[in-house]
């Protein structure tokens, strides 16, 4: 992996990744508002795998929201995420509630950093790749690290929560 690259203008998400001393690498892109996938114009712009880049999802399961990480080629299977964490319904969370619970803006939600912690599950395909990219917090900017760091930052479980 890359060594640690610092951003002038932080995002919490860098702030924590910088804070925490784990190995990161910052990779930002000119994002064009026209693209009809965040994820997918992110894997386009690094040059990199859709299976490698990872989006960010809030989700309600049984009532309490929930982070759902999972691959942009992809999509994220709201039972797996209900099994995973111990619930029985999952769906896909006020986009505006999700927004305000983050601190974050949809399409630049990262797993890191968030204004309130919440429970997170990161699709165990992320194990299979040495780095992954999520979202650093804004659009066209994204943060490559282990998935394992990832996992241990956000407090995730890893459980297969995506489908092609």
């Amino acid at each position: 992996m890359a060594k640690k690259k610092q951003q002038t203008a932080g995002t919490p998400a860098i702030t924590a990744l910088t804070a925490s001393g784990v190995a990161f690498t910052t990779h930002a892109y000119e994002h064009d508002p026209a693209h009809p996938s965040y994820g997918e114009e992110a894997a386009e712009a690094l040059g990199v795998a859709p299976e490698q880049v990872f989006k960010t999802l809030v989700a309600e399961v049984d009532g309490a929201l929930t982070v759902a990480v999972v691959p942009v080629s992809g999509s994220l299977d709201l039972k797996a995420l209900a099994a995973a964490v111990g619930g029985k319904r999952a769906a896909m969370a006020d986009p505006a509630l999700a927004e305000r619970t983050t601190g974050y803006v949809r399409g630049g939600i990262s797993p890191l950093g968030q204004r309130k912690r919440l429970p997170t599950v990161l699709d165990a395909s992320a194990s299979e790749h040495a780095t992954v990219c999520v979202s650093a917090g804004r659009r066209g900017l994204e943060v490559e690290l282990a998935p394992a760091s990832l996992a241990t930052l956000t407090g995730a479980v890893l459980a297969p929560i995506a489908r092609p």
